[in-house]
């Protein structure tokens, strides 16, 4: 088939929909189809199957920031690849979002499958805009969601099913990694995401500054940027040398860090549809500890292959590193469940579940 992809976020900058966007690309060319992305982005775009199809702005929402584009200059660009390419099919990822993957829906007379990829416990733009996007969710064949929480947000809009498809990540990318060389000696405590409030960096902190006190060789290693960066002022001098930051380090470098570390953090507050930052740390064999919201309680089966705190109990989460610090035998086990529980959401697995939905969409 030749599948049109359509991204809603800048393709540039770190996100979870992109990376689902173009590892899924990857795979469905692996498997014999023709694939073209459609995005906002800074820059031009090196990859052959991708297109900028306008320049991302900043708009706030929901706790974040989301870089899209919509502008009239963008729906030419998108009409015209639509034109050219004829697509067999269109999947666009977060269609409801004001963006390319709503224009590629509109502006596309081929069948349409969307994914849907956010969850918010209440969402008052998502009821105002309600009567416009039935209109987008006319155009679509066929709905997926990347988890039941995804599922019960877009149901407020979507009419009829919508079948959950776990996002997929390379899991040999993951397991098989180099460890990173460059990291101080010690026990590490991982984080990689975003330093957006929401994700929970400032109860991260705490964590570790309550840590650092019994386990004299733990290191804190943070991928990411982000607002939330003040939350290291919260840490004693002493302290603060005991956090490398990486900053902002492309998907495709982190799994070296990952295997290179000891146990994975997430305490994420709310929001979050899925996790998938939680299933490339199971599959790089981290013991997971994350916090116990919608979405993450999907990926994590806690005490089996992760263990979860409640949100925003800082406490709770030092708790939890510090089991998996001084229990050998409990951080081998997650780690081995953790692998296993990973291969669930291998591309392997996940890719003929949406080949088969674009099947009936067709």
């Amino acid at each position: 088939m030749r599948v049109l992809l359509a991204c809603p976020y800048d393709w540039d900058a770190p996100g979870g929909v992109q990376v689902h966007v173009r590892e899924l690309a990857a795979a469905l060319r692996s498997r014999g189809h023709e694939t073209l992305v459609l995005t906002p982005g800074r820059t031009s775009g090196s990859e052959d199957d991708v297109r900028i199809v306008g320049t991302p702005i900043r708009v706030p929402y929901g706790g974040k920031v989301a870089p899209i584009c919509f502008s009239r200059a963008s729906w030419r660009r998108i009409r015209n690849f639509v034109n050219v390419f004829e697509p067999d099919v269109v999947h666009a990822h977060e269609p409801f979002s004001p963006s390319t993957a709503m224009l590629t829906v509109l502006a596309s007379s081929a069948p349409a499958v969307a994914t849907f990829h956010a969850f918010h416990e209440r969402s008052r733009l998502l009821a105002v805009a309600a009567p416009f996007l039935r209109s987008v969710a006319r155009k679509l064949g066929a709905s997926i969601a990347v988890s039941e929480a995804a599922a019960e947000f877009a149901a407020a809009v979507v009419e009829g099913g919508i079948e959950v498809v776990p996002n997929g990540i390379d899991v040999d990318r993951w397991s098989r990694a180099e460890p990173a060389a460059d990291l101080p000696a010690g026990r590490r405590l991982l984080w990689a995401s975003r330093l957006d409030p929401q994700k929970g960096f400032d109860v991260a902190i705490r964590a570790f500054a309550s840590l650092a006190t019994e386990f004299h060789d733990l290191v804190f290693v943070v991928a990411g940027e982000g607002r939330g960066r003040d939350a290291l002022g919260l840490l004693a001098p002493a302290i603060r040398t005991r956090v490398e930051m990486l900053g902002a380090v492309p998907n495709v470098e982190l799994p070296r860090y990952h295997v290179a570390c000891d146990v994975f953090v997430a305490p994420a507050t709310g929001h979050e549809s899925f996790g998938i930052v939680l299933v490339e740390a199971l599959a790089a064999g981290l013991p997971v500890v994350a916090s116990d919201i919608p979405g993450y309680r999907e990926v994590i089966h806690d005490g089996v292959d992760g263990l979860l705190a409640p949100p925003s109990d800082h406490e709770a989460v030092a708790s939890a590193i510090a089991r998996v610090l001084r229990e050998s035998t409990l951080a081998r086990e997650l780690s081995r469940a953790g692998r296993e529980r990973a291969r669930d959401f291998s591309w392997d697995v996940v890719t003929p579940r949406i080949e088969a939905i674009y099947e009936r969409a067709r």
